[in-house]
């Protein structure tokens, strides 16, 4: 069995990590050092050998698929989990450290945690709500009434203090649980699908506001989503798992235009994929590549494995979408650095239209077009690629399920 320990005689955490040059980073709020966890019956563990940072005042993300361990891993984080093997650190303390058998009860961890289904106990009032783990941890009566005040000025919901739970609306709800998870003034607020069960608009509205909330009380947030753009909006820096292992960490910017493998390049944004023969490519992975269909028509991109790629083999081009121009066809052959193709059909969608574009050589692909484009479902149309900035791939899709 584990035993529980108090913060006074955990064991002191590592050093703060230092950047390749020697620069000091953040102060860390929470370490995770080779985390694993495998629930019984289960032939695949749900966490492997996990381990990262999260530094002070930043929001750090948990992104990645149903069941690919973010869940799982905050749970462990929070005490509601136990790990099979690994260690936390809060800070300079160790909450949990899988090998001396130590770990710290939930209560004792100075976490705040936002669940996804907020949890508001319909038999309490608003205050009632918030003031619960208050008078769990027996503060004095006044000092409650004072906390709960506050915080729900600060969430937007104070005048609610005697309105009962089920008279909330859902976003209400959210900030009441927000407000419950503030109260103690936590060291980590951890945030587990906050907006899920929000209709489209409300989430965009809830994102600014968790923004503004957490640059205001400048907290370390800990972030759980399966959503992208809730990840690429909200964070400083984004994780993404899946199969219980960390496929690449970093800025919401270097996810999404410098990839690793095929599944993050995936998974963060959308990916259109040309084919192309590869011209030329230096020994640091850059390359010239032709497109299939469009001999004239030669992007430059990079390879993350350039010992796997070299001139003369056939090559998928990762393109986002706002990198691609769809224009009319203006003669039966497209200029050099353009390629032809056809507007199978054109979805209006507001803000911009979708084009299906059969693209010669290439099969269909999906197009981004601005919502006043003069191209019309049926028409010839050319394609022209921002020339660089790119990605190149052996495959259209080679993600391994062990995360390797």
């Amino acid at each position: 069995m584990y035993k529980s320990f108090s913060t006074t005689d955990a064991p002191g955490a590592p050093a703060a990590r230092t950047d390749i040059d020697g620069a000091s980073k953040a102060g860390i709020a929470v370490r995770l050092e080779g985390l694993s966890k495998t629930y019984p019956g289960s032939a695949r563990p749900a966490v492997k050998d996990l381990s990262l940072d999260v530094y002070d005042g930043e929001i750090m993300t948990l992104l990645g698929p149903s069941g690919c361990g973010k869940t799982t891993t905050l749970r462990m984080v929070a005490g509601l989990e136990v790990p099979d093997a690994g260690d936390i650190f809060f800070g300079e303390r160790a909450v949990v450290m899988t090998s001396r058998r130590l770990l710290l009860a939930p209560d004792k961890r100075n976490v705040g945690m936002v669940f996804q289904s907020y949890a508001i106990w319909p038999h309490m009032t608003v205050a009632e709500n918030v003031a619960f783990p208050l008078k769990a941890r027996k503060f004095p009566r006044k000092e409650i009434k004072g906390r709960v005040r506050r915080v729900l000025e600060l969430v937007g919901m104070g005048g609610f203090e005697d309105r009962p739970g089920p008279l909330l609306s859902g976003g209400q709800q959210q900030r009441v649980a927000f407000a419950r998870a503030l109260v103690t003034e936590p060291r980590v607020l951890l945030l587990d699908e906050p907006f899920s069960n929000l209709d489209a608009k409300l989430r965009e509205q809830m994102r600014i506001q968790v923004k503004l909330l957490q640059k205001r009380l400048n907290i370390t947030v800990l972030f759980v989503t399966h959503d992208q753009i809730e990840a690429l909006s909200l964070s400083n820096r984004i994780a993404l798992m899946n199969f219980g292992v960390v496929q690449q960490q970093g800025s919401p910017r270097l996810l999404y235009e410098k990839p690793v493998n095929e599944f993050v390049r995936d998974f963060v944004g959308r990916t259109l994929l040309f084919k192309g023969t590869v011209q030329t490519s230096n020994p640091a992975g850059q390359m010239a590549i032709a497109l299939g269909g469009a001999p004239d028509c030669v992007v430059f991109g990079r390879t993350y494995n350039p010992g796997g790629v070299k001139s003369g083999e056939s090559v998928y081009i990762a393109v986002r979408p706002e990198d691609v121009e769809i224009l009319p066809a203006l003669g039966s052959q497209a200029p050099s650095g353009m390629i032809g193709g056809t507007a199978q059909a054109a979805l209006f969608v507001g803000e911009r239209i979708e084009y299906q574009v059969e693209v010669d050589g290439q099969g269909v692909i999906l197009i981004y077009g601005e919502r006043h484009s003069p191209v019309e479902e049926g028409s010839k149309v050319w394609l022209k690629l921002r020339p660089d900035g790119h990605s190149a791939w052996a495959s259209d899709w080679l993600h391994k399920e062990d995360g390797t």
